[in-house]
């Protein structure tokens, strides 16, 4: 893993200036804080006692909001899936003070000295949230799924549960953590093969993060892919698409829906393969295609850089009576929707909500029917602010690290190339950003030059 430390000095090395930039809310308003407090106490009901059940969470560490638990079993058929999903349904009363928070946030905010939460944490962190050896009020889906990992039958109820233990994907990687993980790599592995069968997209790039030293400074680091995570990803997937199944059959919910990508797309995927000498195989798909690049390589960083391109577009659909032209979610390659994080997204506790109703032969209420049209707009300006923050903070670290550098020269891989330019990538500090330059070799390696990084401006440049 590559990291560049960086040492606070004169400056304080905060991010008050991305919050306040981007008008990002530094707590709640009184009345929310009573109505939440007030929520955290309130009685599940009757429902379903799934306590017996040995539910694990698998998180970053030190997350304290914890939305899912899961529970893999092997059967003589194939597997069973027991998935909880934190019930924010049971504390938000619709339309009240709460309600019209979290609408106005849209998802919690993740930066590098602290969260800005979609819920106050007395829920997020605390009563609503499946920490190890609580009790607690959870939407409970399980499926039974055959030998190739397939779905045949899906429940989805109301339920207490009791999560065991609280993992992190390093330890789970490490090897057997707890029985109900011990399918998981199984489970997981078929469940991908599937994805690929539909023609699902997964772009392995280099993601970049930040974290602490623990010595009051930051480090800019790239965290490697733990096939944990996307096993764990599988389930959540899978559990998307069930939902988006329900509803459609339905005809009213809300859907995470991506347009099919253009054919231009894939033939200019092709054609940059070509340039770079590495094959696409007779009849592969484009999920095929890259599931099979090795991401170490230089080449496979600028494809999968250009295969951004295929995932362009994506949005929420809200329906109620008439099916919307785009039911499908071109990454995954099925009908999706959002409804595994409710702590931490708007949208999945209204998906979630249509779901109970529909399974159980209800009405859905009118309060749900009324919101529906208005969740695209609000997780479409939500998502947006995220990714500029995610962005804003990166870039500033990128410049906070190389502020002293300027001038000196690093190795770095072409990533998308124009005619006076390209995009870079430098593995040591792990960095991205512009280089000036004709004729950059898309896919290659260069030396590059540092000539400009600008903690004001949250700016890094290069010349080749």
């Amino acid at each position: 893993m590559a990291s560049m430390v960086i040492r606070t000095g004169a400056t304080d090395l905060d991010f008050t200036g991305i919050r306040t930039g981007f008008g990002l809310p530094t707590g709640f308003p009184e009345a929310v804080r009573d109505e939440a407090e007030q929520a955290r106490h309130t009685a599940p009901g009757p429902r379903h006692d799934a306590t017996d059940l040995e539910l694990v969470t698998i998180d970053p560490p030190g997350s304290r909001d914890l939305d899912q638990a899961v529970c893999l079993e092997r059967t003589p058929s194939g597997f069973r899936v027991h998935y909880a999903i934190a019930d924010l349904g049971l504390f938000v009363r619709p339309e009240g003070a709460l309600d019209q928070e979290v609408r106005r946030r849209g998802q919690t905010h993740y930066l590098p000295d602290g969260n800005v939460p979609l819920h106050p944490e007395v829920l997020s962190e605390g009563a609503a949230s499946l920490l190890p050896g609580r009790t607690r009020p959870a939407v409970l889906w399980t499926f039974d799924c055959d030998t190739d990992g397939e779905p045949r039958s899906t429940v989805v109820r109301r339920a207490i549960v009791r999560s065991r233990e609280q993992f992190d994907y390093a330890q789970v990687a490490r090897g057997p953590v707890h029985p109900s993980l011990a399918a998981l790599e199984a489970f997981g592995r078929l469940r991908r093969e599937r994805a690929l069968e539909r023609g699902a997209v997964e772009l392995q790039l280099p993601e970049q993060e930040i974290a602490p030293n623990g010595a009051g400074d930051w480090k800019l680091v790239v965290r490697p892919r733990v096939e944990v995570e996307a096993w764990n990803a599988e389930i959540s997937l899978l559990t998307g698409m069930a939902a988006a199944r329900i509803m459609l059959d339905a005809r009213i919910g809300v859907l995470r829906t991506l347009p099919d990508a253009e054919p231009t797309a894939v033939e200019t995927l092709k054609r940059d393969a070509a340039a770079l000498r590495i094959p696409w195989p007779d009849g592969a798909s484009p999920a095929r295609f890259l599931a099979g690049l090795d991401p170490a390589r230089p080449e496979s960083l600028a494809l999968f850089t250009d295969a951004t391109r295929l995932l362009r577009g994506a949005g929420y659909t809200a329906f109620d009576g008439d099916l919307p032209p785009v039911t499908t979610h071109a990454g995954v390659a099925a009908p999706y929707a959002h409804v595994t994080a409710p702590l931490r997204r708007l949208v999945d506790r209204f998906a979630t909500e249509v779901c109970l109703a529909v399974t159980a032969g209800e009405e859905v209420p009118a309060w749900l029917r009324r919101a529906l049209p208005l969740l695209p707009g609000l997780m479409g300006a939500s998502d947006s602010v995220a990714a500029k923050v995610d962005r804003a903070c990166v870039d500033q670290v990128e410049a906070w690290v190389l502020a002293d550098r300027i001038g000196q020269e690093f190795d770095a891989v072409v990533l998308r190339a124009e005619k006076n330019g390209a995009d870079v990538f430098v593995a040591d500090p792990p960095v991205v950003g512009r280089c000036v330059g004709r004729d950059l070799p898309e896919g290659g390696r260069v030396r590059v030059r540092l000539t400009v990084a600008d903690p004001v401006r949250r700016k890094i440049g290069f010349e080749a």
